[in-house]
């Protein structure tokens, strides 16, 4: 049986020197972080610990629905509006998630538009997306209040299990925070465009000292995500 050849000398220190050459690279930050904004590493950063927190709330949603024996509400049931006298199942939820799903599109032209730097259309479509943000809050405090109106609280529930009203309320309420918050800041970012704070190289809060638009990609990161956990509690809340 022939034996494996040795891994020469020469061999085992091209090796060692390239890793060697790779991990300074990488501790550097050389070749991975060099031509990006902080900000935007900063972001996903964020993003990434709050991917844990969503998953975290929505996983043990999950084992509460699954282990607990009293019954569950109907979410078509639930969240019904009576239409023409008929009930729609879904109807307020449908439009809420058309809504915000179709912000994702106006955040991304914003981002297109500040990189071409078209300050108008920019401009236009950040606050375009504003209002999107704006009209989901708004249905989804339409929604707080009619679930409230027929006595689901965070402590109890008269429609079935007790724990339904801790869920939604944490739930949607933690992604109602986040999209508040992604609004403001949307207004704040058109208000920069609006005045040419981006272009004029302005220092200030949300702005840089270099200038640019990249302010304006690091908050659609931000959107996207918002967007992004919005389908998975439309999906695992109000479908399962």
């Amino acid at each position: 049986m022939t034996q494996p050849a040795p891994i020469s000398s020469d061999a085992s220190g091209s090796l060692s020197q390239s890793l060697r050459s790779l991990l300074a690279d990488i501790s550097s930050d050389q070749r991975v972080f060099k031509n990006v904004p902080w900000a935007k590493v900063m972001m996903w950063v964020f993003l990434l610990g709050d991917v844990f927190v969503f998953g975290s709330f929505l996983i043990a949603y999950m084992n509460v629905r699954l282990s607990t024996p009293v019954p569950w509400p109907h979410p078509t049931e639930v969240f019904a509006l009576t239409v023409g006298g008929k009930e729609v199942p879904l109807l307020l939820v449908a439009v809420m998630t058309f809504v915000l799903t179709s912000s994702c599109g106006t955040m991304s032209l914003a981002v297109g538009y500040g990189y071409r730097r078209d300050r108008q259309r920019a401009l236009l479509w950040l606050l375009i997306t504003a209002l999107l943000g704006a009209s989901f809050v708004s249905m989804q405090a339409f929604e707080w209040t009619k679930l409230i109106h027929e006595g689901v609280r965070p402590w109890g529930n008269p429609l079935g299990a007790a724990q339904f009203g801790a869920s939604f309320f944490m739930i949607t309420g933690f992604h109602g925070t986040h999209v508040t918050i992604g609004v403001i800041f949307l207004v704040i970012t058109a208000i920069k465009v609006a005045r040419g704070d981006l272009e004029n190289m302005r220092p200030g809060f949300m702005t840089g000292r270099k200038g640019g638009y990249e302010i304006v990609e690091i908050l659609s990161l931000y959107w996207h995500f918002v967007d992004l956990v919005w389908v998975f509690i439309f999906a695992v809340f109000y479908l399962w």
